[in-house]
């Protein structure tokens, strides 16, 4: 028998495949992974399958289809009046979280630190310890999920590498605000720590908030990795296609990475989307769309003992369940499963050392019908 000491020794399968296989086994409402069940627009689709009648199916330029670089650049003047070159700056990938491997994997150095912000994203700590550095875990403050800066502050050392920030939060809902990025500045002014900015679900920013992307502070965009998806953004998360906005110079770096790796991106959805980028208002009229799905289903809830926690972005809605039981996360969400037929997850696995705030995050992005019958559900909840 082959041995080999695993980089990842903890790691199994992840909460999400184990909770849609129990919502399997038992029927359950499936709220717990971020996907649209509705269907995309098919003008899209139409175009997808234009591009492959029209023969756009061998590779791609490595860094990307240039028009879709292109396209990019004149959203991002457009939403954050930020002038990016869109031959030396962005580079098509894979998905939101191939680029966010692919950063980290661009800079890290064994025994280099990373600061984490828990509950976050399940990738981000499995790569900073696949690439030998160290993550660095500070919680955000319950109930609002938001930074103690003052904390970070005391945390920094002269391993520091790299700050971790998403907004709109997965999997909180929280958003950072423009006083988060002056701290921010401040904090890496006259330093060499460098910025990973998760920023997937930019479009989905509600309550006349304003998204504060890293785009629109030169100071911090000229250290920082931005990392997006079109999957959330045109609801095809299937088609695994996001990318990655930097500096010249760490573009060229993770560009070197990138080349090795995946090479070229799925070409003819980079041709449809590219052609599809001329319709401003599918992303400029999304956060109204998924607002009011937030508000709907917080509205259908609000009977039932579950208790909605501020969410100002992103697929997600958290809820408390502490007047209802003193069970740890995922055994609530097993036993919700099992007992009523709605399937979330625990917040606690967001967590490098698991946390019980009695908390669970349900995915909203659905149809009305389907949030309708999973509130019915969780109406007889006790």
């Amino acid at each position: 028998m082959i041995e080999f000491i695993s980089k990842l020794p903890q790691i199994g399968s992840t909460i999400f495949t184990e909770m849609t296989q129990l919502a399997q086994q038992f029927n359950a409402i499936n709220l717990g992974q971020g996907f649209p069940d509705y269907p995309m627009d098919t003008t899209l689709i139409e175009l997808l399958n234009k591009a492959m009648k029209d023969g756009h199916n061998q590779y791609a330029h490595s860094n990307g289809l240039p028009l879709l670089r292109e396209r990019i650049a004149e959203k991002v003047k457009i939403l954050y009046n930020a002038d990016i070159n869109a031959d030396t700056q962005i580079t098509i990938t894979p998905g939101g979280t191939y680029a966010i491997f692919t950063a980290l994997t661009t800079i890290l150095r064994a025994g280099d630190e990373v600061i984490v912000f828990e509950p976050a994203y399940d990738c981000y700590i499995p790569t900073i310890e696949m690439n030998g550095a160290i993550p660095i875990c500070i919680a955000l403050q319950f109930p609002d999920y938001q930074i103690s800066w003052e904390e970070v502050r005391s945390r920094i050392s002269s391993h520091t590498r790299m700050i971790i920030i998403n907004t709109p939060h997965n999997p909180t809902g929280s958003i950072l605000s423009e006083s988060d990025m002056q701290q921010l500045i401040a904090l890496t002014r006259d330093t060499k720590i460098l910025i990973l900015s998760d920023e997937v679900y930019e479009h989905l920013i509600y309550d006349d908030k304003i998204h504060q992307s890293v785009l629109r502070y030169p100071e911090l965009m000229e250290r920082s990795f931005a990392c997006f998806s079109f999957g959330k953004t045109y609801h095809c998360t299937g088609w695994k296609l996001g990318y990655c906005l930097a500096s010249p110079f760490l573009t060229n770096e993770f560009r070197k990475v990138h080349q090795y790796n995946c090479f070229s991106t799925f070409a003819p959805a980079q041709v449809a989307i590219a052609n599809y980028m001329d319709n401003k208002d599918a992303y400029f009229s999304l956060s109204k769309l998924m607002q009011h799905k937030r508000d709907y289903f917080v509205e259908l809830l609000k009977d039932t003992p579950l208790q909605p926690l501020k969410a100002n972005g992103s697929f997600f809605q958290c809820f408390s369940y502490a007047t209802i039981s003193e069970e740890n996360e995922k055994d609530f969400a097993i036993r919700l499963t099992k007992e009523y037929g709605v399937t979330a997850i625990p917040l606690a696995v967001f967590y490098k050392k698991a946390t019980n705030n009695q908390v669970l995050r349900f995915c909203f992005a659905k149809k009305e019908s389907t949030l309708a019958e999973a509130a019915e559900r969780l109406k007889h909840l006790r």
